[in-house]
């Protein structure tokens, strides 16, 4: 086994619809010691895509910059497929789970990859850190310096552990300064915890976090919902599989169930945070752990007495809680029914949503016609491209087909396809007149030069102005 540690810089915060426009990675052993040189690489912008000016403004990374020293998408897989992907290698970074693993599935899905078997296939699995570090920092935090943040909160960012460790991170939001600093991070807490990290490694399957929730058994749970000032850590009861087993809900033992326990679905789903307005005096108790996630889970036995205190966990309250939950015949029901309810009206939700193609990887699988077809449109050369079109099933192929292209290959696009791919880059772009794409990046990029930004800042912002204005089409007249 080897550990593969990456991390990825973008042009905003949304995988449908942003971009990789960095990419860094380093292979370790499994002792945590480098292997080989590491991965980095500019990914360029293709002319479809505007940047979130405050993403350049964080990472200082501009489309011109992409454009001048980037590797296509499509090349830059085949550099990934080539020198990257490898049996059993787990992929991991810092909060890679739900930031870096989604943009990689989705710049797989558009260029014709599998977005699953990098990490699926051969022995491959993934992992993060961060709730690693959490749960260090929440059960065994001897050995290591854990920051607090401005508000006097325990705070697990990247830059302040780096710092509060004199670990060596040149260049925050540098993709490959960030690897580095993960790896030493990671070696840091091997090396004062070592039981703790091998074990959350070695339940970090998705076989093997299902075994251990449905066990039936009161779990220490750590989770980016959970309250700072308990470290992100509680113990919690598993109550129910969601539907189709992709995870269970689970109730944090912390808070008195009584109130809930004779609550409806229709009720319990009212109350469920981002479906309608919370009003409870105590936070949400209930948590859904999905099992592909590497959630960080341990048995009720790791937590020592130390560790109840630092969580302030009144371990006769938990076991109180947790006697009232099982003798309930319907509480796990009705919450799974309230998931059910929320699921409903969020899939409507998101069915209203404008969306493009290349935001539509979760709408199903591809038949197996179309998974056999991908590498020969990988490593077609750009004028057999076309020939494919008849062959794919399913439409979102067809429809990325052309943009694949275009992004990829310009140079080799006929007259009546230039002119396809200039119709939709205006579409995109300009569609919507004031409140246009383009409109609402130049105002944005207005807004943040009142703001009094930095030397360094006002030269990025001028700079995304500058590849604005350069996209405008030039007006012309005929003679």
């Amino acid at each position: 086994m080897t550990y593969f540690f990456y991390d990825v810089e973008t042009s905003g915060i949304s995988p449908k619809q942003d971009r990789i426009i960095q990419f860094a990675g380093q292979r370790t052993n499994a002792e945590l010691q480098l292997l080989g040189d590491p991965i980095n690489s500019l990914i360029k912008l293709s002319k479809d895509i505007l940047p979130d000016p405050e993403a350049v403004l964080i990472n200082g990374i501009t489309p011109q910059m992409t454009i001048a020293e980037g590797l296509t998408e499509a090349e830059f897989l085949r550099l990934f497929t080539e020198k990257v992907v490898a049996p059993d290698t787990v992929y991991l970074g810092f909060n890679s789970i739900h930031f870096d693993d989604e943009f990689m599935r989705f710049l797989h899905y558009r260029n014709f990859y599998s977005a699953y078997d990098w990490q699926q296939a051969d022995g491959c699995s993934r992992w993060d850190l961060l709730d690693v570090t959490r749960m260090t920092r929440a059960l065994r935090p001897e050995g290591i310096e854990w920051p607090i943040d401005s508000t006097g909160q325990p705070s697990n960012r990247l830059e302040l552990l780096a710092s509060a460790n004199k670990l060596e991170h040149i260049n925050a939001h540098d993709a490959l300064s960030d690897v580095k600093v993960t790896i030493a991070l990671a070696q840091l807490l091997r090396r004062q915890q070592p039981k703790l990290f091998d074990f959350l490694q070695s339940i970090s399957s998705k076989s093997a976090v299902s075994k251990l929730v449905l066990s039936d058994q009161p779990l220490v749970y750590c989770g980016y919902a959970l309250p700072s000032e308990y470290f992100k850590t509680t113990v919690v009861a598993p109550l129910d599989q969601l539907p189709k087993n992709i995870g269970s809900v689970v109730y944090d033992l912390r808070y008195d169930p009584s109130k809930l326990l004779k609550l409806t679905p229709e009720e319990l789903a009212k109350l469920w945070p981002g479906y309608h307005q919370k009003d409870l005096s105590q936070p949400w108790p209930v948590s859904t752990i999905r099992y592909n996630q590497c959630p960080a889970l341990a048995p009720l036995g790791v937590l020592d007495k130390a560790s109840q205190k630092r969580l302030q966990l009144d371990m006769d309250k938990v076991e109180q809680n947790y006697q009232l939950i099982k003798k309930s015949e319907e509480f796990a029901a009705n919450l799974i029914k309230a998931y059910e309810l929320i699921d409903q009206e969020r899939q409507k939700e998101w069915a209203s949503e404008p969306t493009t193609v290349d935001g539509q990887l979760y709408d199903g699988f591809f038949n197996d016609h179309d998974k056999g077809l991908l590498p020969a449109i990988q490593h077609a050369e750009p004028e057999k491209l076309d020939s494919f079109s008849e062959q794919l099933n399913d439409p979102r192929l067809k429809a990325l087909l052309p943009l694949y292209k275009a992004r990829n290959f310009p140079t080799s696009l006929k007259v009546s396809e230039r002119a396809a791919w200039d119709n939709y880059c205006q579409k995109q772009l300009f569609a919507g007149a004031e409140h246009s794409r383009l409109a609402r990046y130049l105002q944005r990029i207005q807004d943040l030069a009142a703001q009094n930004p930095t030397a360094n800042k006002t030269y990025l912002l001028e700079e995304l102005k500058l590849y604005g204005e350069s996209i405008i089409p030039t007006e012309t007249t005929d003679e």
